[in-house]
């Protein structure tokens, strides 16, 4: 089974069609630091940056293509 995962392109366009800032981007994905979803938003070509895991692409789609909102969703 192939993992889902995003870009770093992929996962800056998603942050910008949600309409979230880094602290809300972050919020909804389970990252404690905005800083690292502005590592994600570089890309993997330092040592010190990963890539986007399977489980927050799951999620990401759930909230893009499902249209999934949790009730503590931030208010934009």
């Amino acid at each position: 089974m192939i993992q889902p995962t995003y870009s770093p392109e992929e996962f800056k366009e998603a942050q910008r069609r949600l309409g979230l800032s880094d602290a809300e981007f972050a919020f909804v994905l389970g990252i404690e630091n905005p800083q690292h979803v502005r590592r994600l938003k570089i890309g993997a070509d330092k040592p010190s940056h990963r890539p986007v895991q399977p489980a927050t692409a799951r999620l990401l789609r759930a909230y893009l293509e499902d249209g999934y909102r949790p009730t503590d969703w931030p208010k934009t």
